[in-house]
C-alpha cells in the first residue's frame, strides 16, 4: 500500500495515468472506527471475525484491507480474497495493525462530504443487496455483500481527490441530461465505467465487482433484450419469454449479477425514488426475483429505511429521507439552489464599501486600489467567481485587473476585443448582460472562450463600467453557476453605479 498521497494538479486523461494517480491515494478512516479497531486487535479476546464485524463500519477501512491482502506483490496468494475474513487471514493481525498505522484517521465532521457522500451509497448498496438477495442465496451472501459493498470503490479516492469532476458529472448527466459519453470524454478523458473497471482489476477487487463493469461495457444488449422483457406487465409472459431464450436466462440469473443491481438501485434512489433510470433496475429486480414491481418497490423502500438507521450521517443526504417527500419530488442538485441572500454582517460591509467607493475626494492611491475596492464590494453583495477587466489604451484588450475564486491563471487572461462582437457591443456603451437558462444557449457561444471556461454554468452577469459615456472596465460575476439571488443582482447593479462614480471622481482627482 501507498504511504504517500500524491494528487497531481494536473486532472489525469488516460487510463494508465488514472489508475496510477487513484492508486497512490490513502482515503481517510473515521477515527472512532479506526481507534475501535486498533482496541480490537491488541485485545487478545478478539477472533478475526470479531474484527471484521468491527471494520464494516468504514468501507475505506475495508477497502484498504482487501487492497493490501490483494496485493499483486504478495506471496502464496492465486486467487484474490473474496471477503474480508479471508483477507484478514491472509495478512495476520501483525500486518494489519501496521496497515492501519499508516491510514489517516480523521473525526467525522472533517471527512470530506463528497466521499462521504458515496461511502453512503456503497453502505445502501449492500442493504439492498442484503435485504433482497442475501436470504434467496444464502450459501452466497459474503459474495454479495462484500461485492456490493466495493462495486463503486474505484469512486472513492476520485471523490477525494477531484470532488468538482463528480460533482459536476451529476449535475450535467443526472439533472441536465447531458450526454454522458461526451461530458466523461470533455471531464475525465475516458469513460467512467471504463475507469472503474481499469482500477477494479488494478486492485483486485472481488471477482464479482468486475464482472458488473464488464456487463456495463460489454453485454448492453443482453441487458437491453432482458429489461425489454422485464417491462412486459404479464409476469406469466415475462417468464414464457424468457423461457425461449435459456442462454439469455441463465446469463441473467447469474449470482453476480446481484451486486450490479443492488449498486444502480442505490445510486438511481440519490436522485429521487421517481424517476426513469430507478424505475428499470426496480424491473430488472423484480424479473430476477420473479416477484412484481410493487412487491419490488417496497422491499426497495423497507431496505433503504433500514440502511437509514444503521448508516445515516449528519449533513450526508439518504434517500430514505425522500421517502416521505411528494412522490415526484426529486432531490435538486446543489448548483441548481438558489444562494441565500447575504447576511446583514455581508450587507452592512458592502454599504460600506460603497460608501467608500464614493467618498470624496477619492481616496484611491491608484487603478489598482480602487479595483480591489471594487472587487471586495462585489464580493460582499454575494457574488462568488468575480473578474474586473480593465480596457487598454488602445481599446483592443480586456485585461485582468482583480479576480476571486477562480483559479490562478484567470490573472493573466486578455481578451481580444476586435475579433468578438459581444464584446464590442458591451464597451460601446455602458450596459449590462444577465445570462439565464432561458438566453444561455444564445449568448454562451458568444463570450470568449475563457470566459466560458471560468464560469461554467448558466448564470451569469456581465456589465460594462463607464465614465462620460466612455466604458473603461468590464465585469463578470457570478454565484458559483447557480441560479442568481435577485437580492444579489440588485446589489451587483447598485454596487457597478458605485464603482463607476468612483472611476469618475478617480479621473478627476487634482494630481
Amino acid at each position: 500500500m501507498p504511504i504517500e498521497t500524491k494528487v497531481p494538479a494536473e486532472i489525469p486523461r488516460t487510463l494508465k495515468t488514472w489508475v496510477t494517480v487513484l492508486d497512490g491515494i490513502r482515503l481517510p478512516v473515521p477515527k472512532h472506527s479506526h481507534d475501535r479497531v486498533m482496541a480490537a486487535i491488541n485485545d487478545s479476546r478478539r477472533s478475526l471475525r470479531d474484527i471484521a464485524e468491527l471494520m464494516q463500519d468504514s468501507p475505506a477501512l475495508v477497502l484498504s484491507v482487501m487492497r493490501e491482502a490483494n496485493h499483486p506483490g504478495n506471496p502464496s496468494q492465486a486467487e484474490p480474497a473474496e471477503s474480508l475474513e479471508i483477507a484478514l487471514n491472509r495478512l495476520g493481525l501483525a500486518r494489519t495493525e501496521q496497515l492501519l498505522k499508516r491510514l489517516p484517521s480523521l473525526p467525522d465532521e472533517e471527512l470530506p462530504p463528497v466521499l462521504c457522500q458515496f461511502l453512503l451509497i456503497s453502505q445502501h448498496a449492500a442493504q439492498q443487496a442484503s435485504g433482497l438477495f442475501a436470504s434467496r442465496l444464502a450459501r452466497l451472501w459474503q459474495e454479495i455483500h462484500w461485492g456490493s459493498l466495493l462495486f463503486l470503490a474505484p469512486l472513492w479516492p476520485l471523490a477525494l481527490a477531484y470532488p468538482k469532476l463528480l460533482d459536476t458529472w451529476e449535475l450535467r448527466v443526472i439533472h441536465k441530461g447531458e450526454d454522458a459519453a461526451q461530458v466523461e470524454h470533455e471531464l475525465f478523458g475516458v469513460r467512467i465505467m471504463a475507469l472503474c473497471r481499469a482500477v477494479a482489476e488494478h486492485w483486485r477487487l472481488p471477482q464479482w465487482v468486475t464482472q458488473g463493469y464488464r456487463l456495463l461495457l460489454e453485454e448492453r444488449e443482453q441487458l437491453a433484450l432482458v429489461l425489454n422483457i422485464a417491462r412486459d406487465s404479464d409476469e406469466l409472459s415475462q417468464q414464457h419469454r424468457l423461457d425461449e431464450e435459456p442462454g439469455l436466462r441463465r446469463w441473467f440469473n447469474q449470482p453476480a449479477n446481484t451486486v450490479l443491481l443492488a449498486n444502480n438501485l442505490a445510486l438511481a434512489a440519490q436522485v429521487g425514488w421517481d424517476n426513469p433510470h430507478l424505475l428499470r433496475w426496480q424491473l430488472l429486480t423484480a424479473l430476477y426475483l420473479q416477484t412484481s414491481l410493487d412487491d419490488v418497490q417496497q422491499q426497495v423502500h423497507q431496505q433503504a429505511a433500514a440502511s437509514a438507521r444503521h448508516h445515516a450521517r449528519y449533513a450526508v443526504f439518504h434517500p430514505a429521507e425522500a421517502l416521505i417527500w411528494p412522490w415526484q419530488q426529486r432531490r435538486p442538485h446543489p448548483d441548481m439552489l438558489t444562494p441565500p441572500p447575504p447576511g446583514s454582517d455581508d450587507l452592512a460591509r458592502w454599504r460600506k464599501l460603497c460608501q467608500e467607493l464614493l467618498a470624496q475626494p477619492s481616496p484611491f492611491a491608484n487603478a489598482v486600489h480602487l479595483a480591489s475596492q471594487a472587487r471586495e464590494a462585489l464580493q460582499a453583495c454575494g457574488m462568488q467567481r468575480i473578474l474586473l477587466l480593465s480596457l487598454d489604451r488602445t481599446c483592443d484588450y480586456l485585461r485582468v485587473q482583480q479576480a476571486s475564486g477562480l483559479p490562478k491563471e484567470a490573472e493573466a487572461i486578455a481578451l481580444q476585443v476586435p475579433q468578438n462582437k459581444l464584446l464590442q457591443k458591451l464597451l460601446s456603451k455602458a450596459a449590462q448582460l444577465r445570462l439565464t437558462p432561458d438566453n444561455h444557449a444564445q449568448f454562451a457561444a458568444l463570450l470568449p472562450a475563457p470566459l466560458r471556461t471560468l464560469f461554467s454554468g448558466e448564470h451569469l452577469l456581465l456589465r460594462s463600467l463607464a465614465v462620460d459615456d466612455q466604458v473603461l472596465m468590464l465585469a463578470v460575476a457570478d454565484q458559483g453557476g447557480k441560479p442568481l439571488a435577485d437580492v444579489s443582482v440588485q446589489a451587483f447593479g447598485k454596487t457597478a453605479q458605485c464603482i463607476e462614480r468612483a472611476l469618475a471622481l478617480f479621473a478627476s482627482r487634482n494630481p
